[in-house]
């Protein structure tokens, strides 16, 4: 006969009780890991849950380029809803000393100076210290380009955020264009060379157009950084600081020379890409290329560019463009962020091609099927000819930053296409 033990018996209470609390516990300990997992891992939950190939995709696109020479690094971060979706350092920050890339290096930055800079321009909007009807003359009373028919019609803010105030620049320009015969700086060239000089430079260029009557990219956000300094009595670097890098926590950003262990080397187009020299001439559009001074971002006697003379990181770049994306925490006010991303220059044609208007700092897409992209209605995007190419698109609340230490083949070659379809799982339309 079978010995039974009895229900009350304290021994058999007492695992009984031991076995509850293992389950209660193990259940707890299960769940708090979870939420840890969900805390810290929470950007690979979103890759898995809303899109399982987004990391393989990626990761092809970004080798292919390396693999085919076409760059020879990058850092790429994609956000969703402000969450880390994909982040990754890949390929050479120095290919001479087989430097690897890594996810904090510092890029010159180029034109991603463009919506940082117009950012800081906006918040004194905001703060009714500029207005964007005001002419520039209010600030800069000599800066007063002339038409070849030697009329000198105003020029607005409005106009300078927008590229629609008459400007040019160089590498848009045949070599013997007016903006080479005067020896006006693109930003990222003739390190040395002061503001004072490059605004009389301009000044003595000409206007290309009327103002607000064409589209035209240019030195515009070079002037309206001088414009800054004199609202702020401050320079560039220290007003850009204060109300853009600084409240955007953007630790690694700014006009400042970087830690040169943390910059990455600079290379033009070919097969394989060739570091520059200094000054190096890269040819591009059948113009007079591109002109680059690797050194001249560590001249402090050069004019801090509003258009292309920052260093950052791609995950401080990440950052501010989401802060522009949620409304502009603690920078903008909210329709004013939201303005950024709105078409400022109604039927104008810009650099892009069709489908696309300019807000500020950035193009602003008006027509996905014009424009041949898979990118929703309202994204904005821009790039930067050290090689970089960014986009925000708000209907699926994404922001993609892919940075190369390769020009131009990371802002206009076949990269930056590769990343954004990537990104969105298919090829342009």
């Amino acid at each position: 006969m079978e010995n039974k033990i009895p229900k009350n018996n304290p021994e058999v209470r007492a695992v009984q009780t031991q076995q509850k609390v293992t389950k209660i516990l193990t259940r707890l300990i299960c769940g708090l890991s979870a939420l840890l997992a969900a805390e810290l891992y929470g950007a690979t939950q979103v890759v898995a849950t809303k899109n399982q190939g987004l990391s393989a995709r990626m990761d092809k696109a970004i080798d292919k380029a390396i693999g085919e020479k076409r760059i020879i690094g990058t850092v790429v971060v994609v956000l969703q809803d402000g969450k880390i979706v994909y982040r990754r350092a890949a390929g050479l920050a120095d290919r001479e000393v087989e430097r690897p890339m890594q996810i904090n290096e510092i890029f010159r930055l180029a034109s991603i100076s463009k919506p940082i800079v117009s950012v800081a321009a906006l918040s004194l909007v905001d703060k009714g210290r500029l207005n964007l009807n005001d002419p520039v003359t209010k600030y800069l009373p000599d800066f007063k380009p002339q038409l070849a028919n030697d009329g000198s019609p105003e020029i607005t803010i409005q106009q300078l955020l927008t590229h629609t105030a008459g400007l040019s620049y160089c590498f848009l320009e045949p070599s013997d264009g007016p903006y080479h015969k005067a020896g006006v700086s693109d930003g990222l060239d003739k390190p040395g060379l002061s503001m004072d000089e490059e605004l009389h430079r301009i000044i003595s260029a000409g206007l290309a157009y009327v103002p607000g009557t064409k589209w035209r990219y240019s030195v515009a956000l070079d002037v309206l950084g001088a414009v800054i300094e004199k609202v702020t009595k401050e320079s560039l670097p220290e007003a850009v600081k204060k109300l853009v890098t600084e409240p955007a926590k953007m630790i690694d950003t700014g006009f400042a020379p970087p830690d040169r262990q943390r910059l990455a080397a600079t290379y033009a187009d070919g097969s394989p890409p060739v570091r520059m020299s200094d000054p190096y001439l890269l040819p591009f559009m059948d113009l007079a290329g591109i002109s680059y001074s690797p050194q001249r971002t560590f001249n402090k006697d050069s004019f801090p560019s509003g258009g292309g003379g920052m260093n950052g990181t791609a995950e401080d770049i990440a950052r501010f463009l989401e802060i522009v994306r949620i409304g502009g925490k603690d920078i903008l006010k909210p329709t004013t962020a939201e303005s950024m991303l709105k078409n400022q220059i109604g039927n104008l044609p810009i650099i892009n091609g069709p489908g696309w208007g300019f807000g500020y700092g950035g193009a602003v897409l008006t027509d996905p099927k014009a424009a041949k992209t898979p990118q929703s209605v309202g994204t904005w995007s821009w790039g930067g000819a050290w090689g970089h190419s960014w986009f925000v698109d708000p209907k699926l609340r994404l922001v993609v930053v892919a940075l190369t230490n390769t020009a131009v083949e990371g802002m206009a070659g076949q990269f930056p296409i590769d990343i954004r379809d990537a990104v969105y799982g298919k090829k342009s339309q």
